[in-house]
């Protein structure tokens, strides 16, 4: 009789089937999982490996230059190329690493030695290393320096052979452009891959003595990028060929400097700027003492304003700004009587330098008290008075404050006839009567080129008053372009004026760009590096030698950003952005550049700038 089967038994073995069902499930999603992630097949050669149908190689570095700067790795790290890049630091005892050098010191004072008894001519490479090491030496003595094995790996990828010998070249010209020696990881490609997938092992072992700082020079973080998704295109990124695309007024303040030689193309792209920037809204105001920008003016429809003794355009420096805020309402008188302070001081010659090397006001301290009485009682003749409910009443003109100095007591007479060649002798008539000039238009420029030298830097000043006082009274988005700049930075007032704009463009949504070629006398005025401090985009274009170690010297630039400033091509150039800055080549559309282009033997339409 056969014995049945206890019901126990029966739900175990039931449960270890369904067990080994899920067990044998489970290991199939494994498979699955590892067969998706895999490649298909792996395939070793002695100068490059194949993952599935993209093929590898790995090169090491095994040689550097004397001396090596930071940031020598970015184009590396930021080349629009597939690779892989490992890095290696281990550390070695300071005690070890003396006793070695105390070694290498005394053979190559041996050697030193050697040569100086048997007459030999001296040996300049023997000298560097034995000045290195003892550097070297002293620094790791008193805890200045570490040292350190460093070895670095980078993989490249590729779709075909003939594609990875392209950016093999491409890699390596990089490397010695800056004297770095590399070599393919020949019969080592699997160890060579495995030294640079994230597994954190070093198969590969081909390192080199380093200390801290020149490690230091070789942080990988570093990013060639500079674009925020908006604002306007600058041009192409010469480290990554990305696109440069920024909003200056997202920045800190929207202010601007352009410093280049002569025939770099500094002209060419402020007016891209600008022709961009209208897209995007801004009114532009402009003041142009070549006349570099009357084409792109009539091209866009805007207003070409001609400053001379024989236009009938006028602008009265006694205007006051219409603004609506009370606390600046009660100020704008003050405000215009310390902007005509300097006017004047600059219309009566400027700073002069004294015999004595020291620098001489332009009138004593006893005119300047009488000026500023004068001035508030010429306004005051007027019914103009601190009350901002006079201030819309016709403003007095030169010629108010000249019968007013004429007719009082002290120096008021002298200053009278210092001033009457601005009212009724040879400068007569385009700063002594009322405004007639209207700058609501979205392209405005002031042109300079037909004034005396003379009168150059005080029409300049008294433009950039009108508009300020205009920017003040109608707040909106604009950009305000001073070409050669230099002119009103040879003057204390004038230098000073520029400056105050540049501090309190930002509250009145106004982007100053502040352009010159004359980059010595510009940055050796104190004002100079001030305006510059106070903007946050700046553009270095090709400089001469002279003005790249002031440049260097303010910018802190790398020695190999000094070479490059001053053999830059036209048209290429540094743009700092913030913080950040890059190398940027200057591109325009067909159509730009038919618009903006003042040299007659420009490059056919289309190239760069």
């Amino acid at each position: 009789m056969a014995k049945k089967p206890d019901p126990v038994d029966i739900a175990a073995a039931q449960r270890a089937r369904e067990q080994a069902e899920v067990e044998q499930a489970f290991l199939r999603g494994m498979n699955t999982l590892r067969d998706t992630i895999a490649p298909s097949s792996l395939e070793i050669n002695a100068s490059y490996f194949r993952l599935g149908t993209k093929y590898g190689r790995t090169l090491y570095i095994y040689g550097y230059p004397r001396e090596i700067y930071t940031g020598w790795l970015s184009g590396l790290i930021n080349t629009d190329e597939v690779l892989d890049i490992s890095m290696f630091v281990y550390p070695v005892e300071s005690e070890v690493v003396l006793k070695n050098l105390q070694k290498k010191v005394t053979q190559l004072n041996a050697s030193m030695a050697i040569n100086a008894e048997k007459g030999r001519t001296r040996d300049p490479g023997l000298e560097a290393a034995l000045n290195d090491a003892e550097e070297l030496r002293d620094q790791l003595q008193v805890g200045a320096e570490r040292f350190f094995r460093f070895g670095i790996y980078v993989t490249l990828y590729a779709d075909s052979l003939e594609e990875m010998a392209f950016i093999q070249n491409k890699i390596e010209t990089m490397f010695g452009q800056q004297l770095v020696k590399t070599k393919v990881a020949s019969n080592q490609q699997e160890q060579g891959l495995n030294s640079t997938i994230a597994q954190m092992t070093d198969k590969l072992e081909i390192r080199r003595n380093m200390n801290t700082g020149a490690i230091s020079t070789s942080f990988p973080f570093t990013s060639a990028d500079l674009s925020d998704g908006k604002g306007i295109l600058y041009g192409i990124n010469m480290h990554n060929n990305g696109l440069v695309i920024f909003d200056r007024y997202s920045l800190e303040n929207a202010n601007a400097v352009v410093f280049a030689k002569s025939g770099a193309g500094k002209s060419f792209t402020v007016k891209l700027e600008a022709l961009r920037s209208m897209m995007t809204g801004a009114d532009i105001l402009i003041i142009d003492p070549e006349n570099e920008y009357q084409k792109l003016s009539d091209a866009v429809g805007g207003s070409y304003i001609r400053l001379s003794l024989n236009s009938d355009t006028r602008i009265n420096p006694f205007d006051l700004p219409r603004v609506i805020d009370s606390d600046e309402a009660d100020d704008a008188l003050r405000a215009n009587l310390v902007t005509l302070h300097g006017l004047f001081r600059l219309m009566l010659g400027g700073s002069q330098i004294a015999s004595n090397g020291q620098m001489m006001a332009a009138i004593t301290p006893a005119e300047e008290a009488d000026l500023d009485q004068a001035l508030i009682d010429t306004y005051a003749r007027v019914g103009i008075t601190s009350d901002p409910l006079t201030h819309n009443s016709e403003p007095p003109t030169i010629a108010d404050l000249y019968d007013t100095l004429l007719h009082m007591g002290g120096t008021g007479p002298q200053l009278a006839q210092r001033l009457r060649k601005f009212t009724t002798g040879t400068f007569a008539g385009i700063f002594s009567q009322q405004s007639n000039i209207d700058i609501n238009n979205h392209m405005v420029v002031f042109n300079i080129r037909d004034l005396e030298d003379e009168l150059r830097p005080i029409a300049m000043y008294i433009v950039l008053s009108h508009i300020w006082n205009i920017t003040r009274t109608i707040q909106q988005k604009r950009m305000l372009i001073v070409d050669e700049a230099w002119q009103l930075m040879k003057y204390d007032d004038s230098a000073n004026f520029l400056f105050s704009l540049a501090k309190r463009a930002r509250k009145y949504h106004l982007g100053l760009t502040t352009i010159t070629q004359d980059v010595e006398d510009f940055m050796g005025s104190k004002m100079g590096r001030a305006i510059v401090a106070n903007s946050s985009m700046q553009l270095l274009l090709k400089q001469s030698s002279s003005a790249v170690d002031v440049l260097a010297d303010v910018f802190k630039l790398t020695e190999e950003e000094k070479k490059r400033l001053s053999n830059f091509p036209v048209g290429q150039g540094l743009f700092f952005a913030g913080q950040n800055h890059v190398h940027m080549q200057i591109i325009a559309s067909q159509t730009e550049e038919k618009l903006i282009t003042t040299n007659p033997n420009a490059a056919p339409p289309g190239a760069s700038a």
